[in-house]
């Protein structure tokens, strides 16, 4: 008999959390305790929020059954936006930030309206704004590494909150928000709809056009959130920013329990499923493994039913 969804999506939290301490010990253990000094786990904790927060990016647009493929090249162009601003137009921080969350979101806005207005999936629009966007960032970037915006950002990025990273405690609070949208809000729970069943959704008057929208741009915001986080958290911005991000944001809500048909989410097992993805990247750097496998081994669980 086959679980509800319910039941089978917290044994899959459930089993990731256990997998995630287990692995963590291994790496205490096998590295004679050096995982446990504070640099560490201050590397670890700081490169976990962008995967954790492009997987929630990801998992929106799951959640009504359609795709992203173009995080990668919206969270360069974003970097890239912010990074020019105030390295090469001395734009302040307090102004740049905005603007690129800004620009993400309209990218996403911008992927949510060619899907409503063409009807196509967003596995095709994106691919397409995909291609578009990397040749914006090739032109924005050009060659170079822009690293010349204030030293006071890149210093956010290692303060910490009782030995947690900013950055990091800045993406819990982004899962926590995400969460309550989807539980606590009328048009959370319409997403959901649109995503469970369109046509059941329709036909209790939801609109479904409205929900894609909503979260395509909701899932720009997310993207540019990511953003941030990685221009506080380098020393520069190139054109390979963003380049590997799209595995990654599969990785974490497929295997925390979303489903590729939509109608659901997984905050936590979102979450927890990156931290497990961050701990395998440690130890493929650690037992020197290499990188085609473990990219394999995750794309093969990545896609597993």
């Amino acid at each position: 008999m086959k679980l509800p969804f319910f039941f089978r999506n917290r044994m899959t939290e459930v089993s990731l959390t256990v997998i995630f301490v287990l692995g963590f010990l291994a790496l205490v253990l096998t590295s004679n305790g050096v995982f446990l000094s504070r640099a560490s786990l201050q590397g670890f904790l700081t490169y976990l929020a962008v995967p954790i927060t492009i997987g929630l990016a990801q998992m929106v647009v799951l959640c009504i059954g359609q795709m992203n493929l173009a995080v990668g090249t919206m969270g360069g162009v974003t970097c890239a936006i912010m990074a020019v601003l105030m390295a090469d137009h001395n734009v302040p921080i307090a102004i740049a930030i905005p603007i690129g969350l800004l620009s993400a979101t309209i990218m996403g806005a911008v992927n949510g309206a060619l899907v409503v207005l063409t009807q196509l999936n967003g596995f095709i629009i994106t691919l397409g704004t995909y291609t578009i966007l990397l040749g914006f960032q090739y032109r924005l970037v050009k060659t170079f590494t822009i690293d010349k915006y204030p030293s006071s950002l890149p210093e956010f990025g290692k303060k910490a909150f009782i030995g947690f990273p900013y950055i990091l405690v800045i993406a819990i609070i982004t899962a926590i928000l995400l969460s309550l949208f989807f539980s606590r809000t009328i048009m959370g729970r319409r997403i959901l709809a649109t995503g469970g069943n369109p046509l059941a959704a329709r036909l209790s008057g939801v609109s479904n056009n409205r929900s894609v929208f909503i979260a395509h741009t909701l899932s720009g915001f997310l993207i540019g959130v990511a953003s941030v986080i990685t221009i506080a958290s380098l020393p520069g911005i190139n054109r390979s920013i963003g380049g590997d991000w799209l595995l990654a944001s599969f990785a974490a809500p497929i295997i925390g329990g979303v489903l590729m048909s939509g109608g659901t989410i997984a905050i936590y097992g979102t979450v927890i499923a990156a931290g497990v993805v961050r701990l395998v990247d440690i130890a493929r750097a650690q037992y020197s493994l290499d990188p085609s496998i473990v990219s394999l081994s995750v794309g093969v669980v990545t896609l597993s039913p």
